[in-house]
């Protein structure tokens, strides 16, 4: 694993230095992104010593009954939705037993979903002491909606592990 003085704290590699450094564990829940968020975290080699696992709960259901995201604000507001990122943030930390919890949800398009925008994406980063989320309106297609989401999860978790 990267050096945290010498790795770019925007990327994969950056993240897990500073998560090691902490000595703390990493778990993520994505809708949108599918799995990419996890392939880019474990394409880092050592990745295995921070990285404890991912849950892709794609359809709404399952962002409730894996990550306890409350079914009644899934069925108020949707799946895409701030507190819903929150939520799933901190079911990630909490059922994988891990320090900190990344989360994305949005839509990827090109078709809107919920009467939400494509491009429309939360992502959610839970430490032990706080929870951030971040809204962001993104173009491109469904592929540059996801990387996106994926370059600015990391860059989120990566400021807020760093403190």
């Amino acid at each position: 694993m990267a050096d945290a003085g010498t790795a770019d704290p925007c990327d994969a590699a950056g993240l897990l230095a500073a998560t090691a450094s902490h000595g703390w564990t990493l778990a993520v829940a994505e809708s949108l992104t599918g799995g990419l968020l996890a392939a880019r975290l474990v394409a880092v080699p050592g990745a295995s010593t921070v990285l404890r696992g991912g849950v892709t709960a794609y359809a709404t259901d399952l962002k409730a009954t894996l990550l306890g995201v409350d079914a009644a604000l899934l069925d108020a507001r949707g799946a895409v939705d701030p507190e819903v990122a929150r939520q799933m943030a901190q079911g990630a930390r909490q059922a994988m037993g891990a320090d900190v919890g990344l989360a994305t949800t949005g839509v990827a398009g090109p078709d809107p979903q919920d009467g939400k925008a494509p491009g429309l994406v939360f992502v959610a980063v839970a430490t032990p002491e706080h929870v951030e989320v971040r809204e962001l309106h993104l173009a491109g297609d469904r592929t540059a909606v996801r990387e996106a989401a994926v370059a600015h999860v990391l860059r989120l978790a990566s400021r807020v592990v760093a403190g």
